[in-house]
């Protein structure tokens, strides 16, 4: 079994290097730093656990990528799908925001999003598109807890949970006698449906769905009780109706 280093023997190691090297002694000092040692330790643990130990699947990678899921999951630090969903490296296509939304397609706002949809589906012909929500989720309490004055609190994060508003009206409607707290928790798997919902409006996503070549899914995964759901999302496309240029009103 390979030796598995760790900071606390790599680190002294480098200081001496750097310093044999007249290398900066504020890089060195750096180096005493618990966040600079959280990062190195961790990369030292892959590369000798994981990256040293599995060369064929690493050269493979260094060649190209072709991950069959797109996955969307909130940024919140208790979700990684990686780690939740067990995707190996080159498995997954990953994006990750406040929420886990997908807006709607719109070339002015949220490029982002589109850019990751569009590189996914169109060139990494990803298989699969997975919406992950989450219990207590930061981003829908803010969201069912926006006020109705149109005042904001936040610069960017109430603007961006926005996105989910027909969500939160549709559970307030269809749910008027629940607690805030069990709103909530509907809203989280409510936003997963609308975000896939919204992926219908990417012409990219409306092909693959066409040609059969890609599925849509929605996912919650409850950290507390450590359960996941997992549905298929399933539109009924209409066959698209091709009107060819002509010239009204001409004899």
């Amino acid at each position: 079994m390979a030796h598995q280093h760790t900071s606390k023997e790599f680190i002294p190691h480098l200081k001496e290097l750097l310093r044999d090297k007249d290398g900066d002694e504020e890089v060195v000092d750096q180096l005493q730093d618990p966040a600079v040692e959280k990062i190195v330790d961790g990369f030292m643990r892959f590369k000798t656990s994981i990256f040293d130990q599995h060369p064929d699947i690493f050269n493979q990678l260094a060649e190209e990528q072709k991950p069959k899921f797109l996955v969307f999951a909130c940024s919140d630090s208790r979700v990684s799908p990686s780690r939740v969903l067990d995707f190996h490296l080159g498995e997954a296509f990953v994006a990750r925001n406040i929420g886990n939304l997908v807006p709607t397609f719109n070339q002015l706002r949220y490029s982002d999003v589109g850019a990751v949809i569009e590189y996914a589906v169109s060139h990494l012909e990803v298989e699969n598109i997975l919406v992950m929500g989450h219990s207590k989720c930061g981003g829908i309490d803010r969201l069912m807890e926006l006020p109705g004055d149109g005042s904001t609190t936040f610069d960017f994060v109430d603007d961006w949970v926005k996105i989910a508003l027909p969500a939160k009206i549709k559970v307030k409607a269809q749910y008027p006698q629940l607690s805030l707290e069990k709103q909530k928790a509907i809203c989280e798997r409510e936003a997963v449906n609308l975000s896939l919902s919204n992926l219908l409006t990417y012409p990219y996503v409306r092909k693959g769905l066409e040609n059969k070549t890609l599925a849509l899914r929605g996912g919650h995964y409850d950290f507390v009780e450590g359960k996941f759901e997992l549905w298929e999302f399933k539109a009924v496309l209409t066959p698209t109706i091709k009107i060819p240029p002509c010239s009204f009103g001409s004899s």
